[in-house]
C-alpha cells in the first residue's frame, strides 16, 4: 500500500493531504465507482482505502511481485506519515514517495524549499541495508542537491556512513514519536582544561528533530566514532573551542622543550620536503600518464565525437555507475571498432573483467553478448544504436554534458 496515486486528470494525488495536493476530496476518490488511478511506481491500478486506524491509502487489487509499494510494510507506511507530518508540522511542504526525473531514487518523504525546489529527503529505513548502500544512495540524493536524512528504529551499520535518527514508536495512542539517539550535545564547561567533554544524545520528540534538521538548526557531525549524528552549530564551535584550547595547552608544553622540539621539527621538515618532492613527482608522472592516454585514445575520440575533457567526466561517471576501478583497453574489431572497458572491485587486486564496450559499431551488434554493457555518451549513440538493433542490448547512456545517467534495456 502507499500514500500516492496518480489520475489521468487530477494528476499526483496524496493521501495525507486534506486536497489531495491537486484541489480534490477523498470523497472524490473513495468508494466512487468509474475512478481509476494508477500506482506510481508499477503503474497497475490501485484504489482508496481507509485503514481500521483511519488511515488513507491507496492499494492494488493485484499485488505484483515487483512493486515496492504494494508490499511495502505497515510499520514502513505508518513511519513515512509520521515523517511528513513531523515536516509539515515545522512549516515546510512534505510529498511522499516522490521520485526523480531519472527514476534512480525514490524518497519516502520529500521537503521543498521556499521556492518549490526539493532539498531534503526523509527516508524511512526499517529494511537492512549495507554502509555501501547508503553512501550510494546517499551520493545519489546530493548528486541531485538533495541532503537525506536516514531513519530507522534499532542502529544499523550504515550509521556510520550516513546522517540519521533512531527513532522509537508511541507505547500507546496519542503519545508522540521519540527520537532516542541522533541528535547530540556537546557537553562541557570550559572553566577548565581538564573538565570532562563529551557528546550526550537527546531523548527529543520526532516532530522537535525533523523541525531542527529542516529549519538549519542541526546539521550533520561526524563523531570520533565516525558515527554521524545531527547536532547544533553552537554545540560544534564548542567541541572546537575545546580543540583549540587543547591544542594551546600542548603548544605550552611543547614550548617547555623548545631545543629538542626544535630538531625535531626541522626533521619533520625535511621528511615533508621529500614527501612533497615526492608527491610533486608522483603527480607529474601521473599527469604524464594521463596524458599519454589521451594521447592513446585520441583516434577513438575522433571517431566517437567526444572532447577529451568530457570523456574524463564521461569516465568518472562510469566509476561511480559500477563502483568499480576503471581500465580502458584497446577498440575490438570483434566488438564493432568499440573501445574495450574492463574493471575490477576497487582497492583490491585481482584479475580484470571485461565490463562494457564504449560506442561500438551499431551495424555489428547482431550476435551480442547478452550480458555485455554497452556504454554511450549521447543520444545520438543511443537512436543510433536502437535504430538497428537485432538483438536485446543493454545500454548504458552515461551523458558527460549533463551529468544525468540511464539504463536502456533495448529489445
Amino acid at each position: 500500500m502507499g500514500y500516492t496515486a496518480i489520475h489521468q486528470q487530477w494528476g499526483r494525488l496524496d493521501a495525507s493531504l486534506d486536497d489531495l495536493g491537486c484541489g480534490s476530496l477523498w470523497s472524490d476518490v473513495h468508494r466512487v465507482k468509474g475512478v481509476e488511478l494508477a500506482c506510481p511506481e508499477c503503474r497497475g491500478r490501485v484504489f482508496a482505502r481507509t485503514s481500521q486506524h483511519n488511515v488513507r491509502h491507496f492499494y492494488h487489487q493485484v499485488r505484483p511481485h515487483d512493486c515496492e509499494l504494494a508490499h511495502e510494510s505497515a510499520a514502513h507506511h505508518l513511519l513515512k506519515l509520521e515523517l511528513a507530518m513531523a515536516a509539515r508540522a515545522a512549516g515546510w511542504r512534505a510529498e511522499l514517495e516522490v521520485s526523480s526525473q531519472s527514476r534512480d531514487w525514490r524518497a519516502d518523504v520529500m521537503v521543498y524549499d521556499a521556492r518549490g525546489q526539493p532539498f531534503m529527503a526523509l527516508e524511512a529505513q526499517l529494511s537492512p541495508m549495507t554502509a555501501d548502500d547508503a553512501r550510494m544512495r546517499t551520493i545519489r540524493y546530493k548528486r541531485d542537491g538533495v541532503e537525506v536524512c536516514w531513519v530507522a528504529p534499532e542502529g544499523r551499520p550504515w550509521q556510520r556512513s550516513v546522517p540519521s535518527l533512531l527513532v522509537r514508536s508511541p507505547k500507546q495512542r496519542g503519545e508522540a514519536w521519540r527520537v532516542w539517539h541522533g541528535v547530540a550535545r556537546y557537553e562541557w564547561t570550559p572553566r577548565t582544561l581538564k573538565a570532562k567533554a563529551n557528546w550526550v544524545h537527546l531523548d527529543c520528540s520526532l516532530n522537535d528533530a525533523v523541525g531542527w534538521i529542516l529549519d538549519g538548526h542541526a546539521q550533520p557531525h561526524t563523531g570520533a566514532n565516525g558515527n554521524v549524528w545531527w547536532t547544533a552549530p553552537a554545540y560544534l564551535q564548542l567541541a572546537v573551542e575545546h580543540a583549540r584550547l587543547e591544542a594551546q595547552a600542548e603548544a605550552n608544553e611543547r614550548a617547555a622543550t623548545a631545543g629538542r622540539r626544535r630538531q625535531q621539527a626541522e626533521e619533520r621538515a625535511l621528511r615533508a620536503e621529500q614527501r612533497r618532492k615526492a608527491l610533486l613527482e608522483q603527480a607529474a608522472a601521473e599527469e604524464e600518464e594521463r596524458q599519454a592516454e589521451l594521447r592513446r585514445l585520441a583516434g577513438f575520440f575522433q571517431y566517437v565525437g567526444i572532447d577529451a575533457m568530457l570523456w574524463e567526466t564521461f569516465t568518472q561517471m562510469v566509476r561511480s555507475a559500477s563502483g568499480k576501478a576503471v581500465f580502458y583497453g584497446q577498440q575490438s574489431p570483434a566488438h564493432g571498432n568499440g573501445l574495450m572497458v574492463y574493471a575490477r572491485p576497487r582497492w583490491q587486486g585481482g584479475e580484470r573483467k571485461l565490463a562494457g564496450v564504449v560506442c561500438p559499431d551499431p551495424e555489428a551488434l547482431a550476435g551480442w553478448p547478452a550480458d555485455l554493457t554497452i556504454l554511450v555518451p549521447d543520444q545520438t549513440w543511443l537512436s543510433r544504436i536502437q535504430t538497428v538493433a537485432r538483438v536485446s542490448l543493454k545500454v548504458a547512456l552515461l551523458d558527460p554534458v549533463t551529468g544525468r545517467s540511464a539504463f536502456v534495456r533495448v529489445p
